[in-house]
């Protein structure tokens, strides 16, 4: 039995990027353990969740999603959400605000502590360059370094070939579609460059009721998780069916 530390920016991102592997590993026996950098209250809101109660809530839905992977165990690291680069926040505590090292070593605490074989972060993109996966993905790499036993590391990332393909296509109706940003080119990762694809289509039921757990991210207004969960089973398949990493040395 391994156990598998997973580090993500912000809930949802642990269902969306890793979610069919951890729930796979789970079911394997390993133990994973969920580290949460910050508990999202920057990010999208359902209609029946005011600001002030987002962060509680995003909370809620995170133990609710690990519970879906069979996680076991939740960690905050209590940084604030910094917000997408176009509309950052402000105020103390933000993930981007933070020293690296000082993450790293609350980061490396844990690995120590869980013994773990296996951390994840994400690709030197940050995904979609949001300022706080970036973040992520400096932090695990430095915690990687000061574990006392050093872990493999595995960068969640995507396949970037179909997701530039349908980028392309929307862009055109970008303004008519509110609540959807697209990314620039620049995004993930090349399929030359992937280390490992997880076929996950085994786990998609649990996959998808992680993704279900974070319902504050699923409504109103044209949302990833929303469409994900819409998704009729064939084609949920192939687009949830497969995770990438980025394995490194």
């Amino acid at each position: 039995m391994s156990t598998i530390v997973s580090l993500h920016a912000h809930p949802d991102d642990e269902a969306l990027l890793t979610g069919g592997w951890l729930a796979q590993r789970a079911a394997a026996g390993d133990r994973v353990v969920l580290v949460f950098a910050t508990d999202g209250d920057a990010g999208l809101t359902a209609p029946a969740h005011g600001p002030a109660s987002l962060g509680v809530v995003r909370r809620a839905e995170a133990h609710a999603s690990g519970r879906a992977l069979g996680a076991a165990r939740v960690v905050w690291l209590g940084y604030a959400d910094s917000g997408m680069a176009d509309s950052p926040t402000s105020g103390p505590g933000r993930l981007v605000d933070a020293d690296v090292a000082e993450a790293a070593r609350a980061v490396a605490a844990i690995l120590d502590e869980e013994d773990a074989d296996v951390l994840t972060g994400y690709d030197p993109h940050g995904g979609y360059g949001h300022p706080d996966h970036v973040r992520v993905h400096r932090v695990a790499r430095t915690a990687q370094q000061l574990a006392r036993r050093r872990p493999a590391l595995l960068e969640a990332t995507i396949d970037r070939t179909w997701l530039l393909r349908v980028v392309r296509v929307l862009r055109p109706f970008a303004r008519l579609l509110p609540g959807l940003t697209l990314p620039g080119r620049d995004v993930y990762t090349a399929r030359a460059d992937v280390s490992l694809a997880v076929d996950v289509t085994g786990q998609l039921d649990a996959k998808r009721a992680a993704l279900a757990a974070h319902a504050t991210q699923a409504g109103g207004g044209v949302r990833t998780v929303r469409l994900l969960l819409t998704l009729p089973r064939p084609l949920a398949r192939r687009v949830l069916g497969t995770e990438w990493f980025l394995v490194v040395p």
